[in-house]
Formats: structure tokens, sequence, C-alpha cells
């Protein structure tokens, strides 16, 4: 979940709400790569969840951080809520999941540096403590009643919303974990391009990062359980975009839609302000309910764009959204997938080639058979096994032709698709053989 934006002055004029999106155009020199990924911290003793305070908490991972290698709080009220250092942000999920939002770097292999560090950081204080974490797509055990709150207003407005637009919000907000790629587009055509690729091969990555098969304390029938919490959340925020693939599609049309999304909250001094389901053109008429009179300004703009949850999301970048957390060789993986698809114009225009004859109906398919059957899945007649290799190998190609040996992070992809089975297919096997059930051996086999 994203921190208050900040900066921007107010909105004067309409064309402002698409001219902040086209703000984000580069040159390709200036692409860059923001990795973010999350994970459950849990106690050894009890493998209950981290707390937020306590002596074993994430009030004191924060602290010592803070102390020992020099990341500066964000403070919400009285409580420290994130951590920033060198364009990096350290965060907290609605139910603790720990969450580092990586700077945007060059390369894959700085991406990679910088996650070791992260780990090497965390451990050298978490392990003393009794803490371990765990990379994996949702919380296998752990109940609802069981998670920790964190001490942020906007998740305390999401809560009461979520349960009252869909079935399985609060699923999503405490007990599942992604990882995510930010990357950069050139132009309009560019970003439209990039978008539509990404959005198509979303269930691609769902199913090679499926890590997802447990919850409640017991198998789900599905490889990716966080994927098929996504598809009953909140169906006017979330999604495949079909609109994305017509005729006319660009930055306006995207910001139509994202004002067709209902408000949460507007941040004013510190606080969220409850604009649950409020609309944002009314806000920008200044006849919002929550702030009579007042206009917004472009962080508020800002801000609302970061409540919208479709598959692959655009602010100033493209946010790939549909993959489960894993150990670290996949949270590395995940970014140099989507690197080689997007930042070779060659691999770019070959894998919008292999998707652009997919219709609306597969597309969606395709996102629910990867949520069940991972690699095993397909729609239409279109193998989910398939398609992910056509795409591991354009990725390969598009890394290769970057000329930095960044490839070599897509091996766990390629292992998967040689096994034809993913690390839910693994974690299953285990569950169903050398485990006997027992569940409690998850904590240790997906330990980061």
């Amino acid at each position: 979940m994203s921190i208050p934006q900040s900066g921007g002055g107010p909105i004067e004029r309409f064309e402002q709400l698409a001219e902040y999106m086209a703000s984000g155009c580069k040159p390709k020199d200036q692409w860059r790569i923001g990795t973010e990924h999350e994970k459950f911290g849990w106690l050894t003793a009890t493998r209950a969840p981290l707390p937020y305070a306590g002596d074993a908490s994430i009030s004191t991972l924060f602290q010592q951080l803070e102390s020992r290698y020099g990341w500066t709080p964000l403070r919400e009220g009285d409580n420290v809520i994130g951590l920033t250092r060198n364009g990096a942000n350290i965060s907290l999920e609605p139910g603790g999941q720990f969450e580092l939002s990586g700077a945007a770097l060059p390369n894959m292999h700085d991406v990679a540096a910088e996650l070791q560090t992260h780990f090497d950081e965390v451990a050298s204080i978490a392990t003393p403590l009794g803490i371990r974490f765990m990379g994996i797509g949702a919380a296998p055990e752990w109940g609802h009643d069981t998670m920790p709150v964190m001490p942020k207003g906007r998740y305390r407005l999401m809560t009461g919303y979520m349960q009252s637009v869909g079935t399985h919000g609060t699923q999503m907000m405490y007990r599942t974990s992604t990882t995510q790629v930010n990357l950069d587009y050139a132009s309009e055509a560019d970003m439209v391009k990039k978008l539509r690729v990404s959005l198509a091969l979303q269930p691609v990555a769902t199913a090679l990062f499926a890590s997802s098969p447990f919850f409640d304390g017991k198998p789900n029938g599905h490889k990716s359980w966080r994927s098929r919490i996504w598809r009953d959340l909140d169906a006017t925020r979330t999604g495949m975009l079909p609109w994305a693939f017509e005729e006319g599609m660009g930055f306006q049309r995207y910001v139509d839609w994202v004002l067709d999304v209902p408000m949460y909250f507007v941040y004013r001094d510190g606080a969220y302000i409850n604009a649950l389901g409020q609309s944002f053109r009314d806000f920008l008429k200044g006849e919002l309910p929550a702030l009579p009179g007042e206009k917004p300004t472009l962080s508020d703009w800002a801000d609302h764009m970061t409540t919208v949850f479709p598959e692959a999301r655009v602010k100033k970048y493209i946010e790939m959204r549909g993959a489960d957390c894993g150990d670290q060789a996949h949270i590395n993986a995940l970014p140099a997938f989507w690197v080689g698809l997007m930042y070779d114009q060659t691999a770019l225009d070959a894998a919008w080639d292999l998707v652009k004859g997919l219709d609306a109906d597969t597309r969606e398919g395709l996102r629910v058979a990867a949520s069940v059957s991972a690699l095993q899945g397909e729609a239409n007649g279109v193998k989910l096994a398939d398609l992910a290799r056509a795409a591991v190998g354009l990725s390969h190609a598009g890394l290769a032709a970057r000329g930095l040996g960044e490839e070599t992070y897509l091996a766990p992809l390629v292992t998967s698709l040689k096994a034809g089975r993913v690390q839910a297919d693994r974690w299953l096997e285990l569950y169903n053989g050398d485990w006997g059930g027992d569940l409690s051996r998850i904590y240790e086999a997906a330990s980061l």
C-alpha cells in the first residue's frame, strides 16, 4: 500500500490529470526498475504473526533499522509507520506485512544487491529477537482475528468499506503478500502497448509465481489463493481492464476510469478524512461532501490513483501486480521477467504479437485458470504453460539484448517451466507427502 503523496499544487484545469501521467514519460536511457515485495513476519517461539508493538515487534525493527542503518522514520501521529533511505521505503501493509519499496535502479544487478542488503540488515536485527520472515502469497494458517492491525488511518477506513463491496477484501488486506515491479514508458503510445502486454500476460506471472495453496490451515483448491481473492474484492477498482484494449486508449481514457472509481479518503495535515464512496469528479467541482467548497491538489489525485487495483496499474509508471511473493530468487525473477519484455523493443513487439489475438473472455479465463491451476491452466484452447514458455523466452532474449547478463535472474522460472511445476505445486506435494499434512512445516520451508 502506498504512503501519502506530497507535492503538487491545486488542480486548476481538467487536463492536468492526464498531464500528471504524461509527466512520467522518459527517454529510454532514463528508464529504471522499482521492485516492491511484502513478507510476513512471524515469531519463532509461537509461529504467531509479528505484532506492531513489543520487544519482538515491527516497532523494534523500525527503531533499530533507524539507529543502526540510517533509515529515516515516517510517522502517522505518534506511530512510526515506515522508513525511508536513498529513494527506498520500508512500509507496512494492513496486517503487518513488511514491505520494501526499492529505489528506482538502472539494472537487475543493482535490484538484487538492494534486496540482499535489505535482507541482511533486517536479519541482523530480527534473528536475535526470534523473528523470521516468509515469502508466500497468503498466510497459510492465521485467521483474520489473529492478524495484527497496523496503526494507519488509511487502513481503518478501507477495512469497513472492503467488507461492504466484496467478499474477500479484508483477506487481501491482512493475509496476502505480493511482489510487484514498476517500469517506465517513453510516450503515451509506449504506455498503451506496455499496459496491454502487461495486462494480457499477468495470468502468466500469476501462474509462474503461484505460492499460496494454503489458507485457514488447509489446502484451498487454488495454486494462487491471493489471485483468487482479487477476483471478488471490489469490481469497480480491480480486474483486467478490457477497455484498455479498445481504440482510443491513452492517458485520458485511464483518467476517465479512475475518476469513476469511488474515493476512499482525502489526506490532510497528517490525518485521513473519510470520503468513502464519494466522487473525485465532485471533488474537482468543489462539491465533495467530506470537504465542502474545497478543490483537490495534484497530491490528492496521486493518492486517489493509488486506490485502484487492476492487474496492471498506471501512475507515472506501470506497476505489474499479478504475482505472489516467493523466495529471494523469485523476488528477483519477477522484475527480470518484466524488464526483459518491456525494455527491449523487439521483445515488446513480439510479446504484443503473442497476445494481441486474445479476446477479453480469454484473458479473463486465463486469469481464473492461473489462480486455480497455475501452469496446468488453460482457457479457450490457450494453455498457460505454452504462453509462459513463449513469454519467458522473449524475456530472456530481451534481457540478453541489454547486454548486462541479467537473464540469469530468470533461472527459477526456467526451472519451473522444465518441470511443469511452480512453488505451490512443490509445497502441495510436500504437504501430502513428507509433511504428512503438518502445515507447521511451511514456516521453515517458506522462510526468507
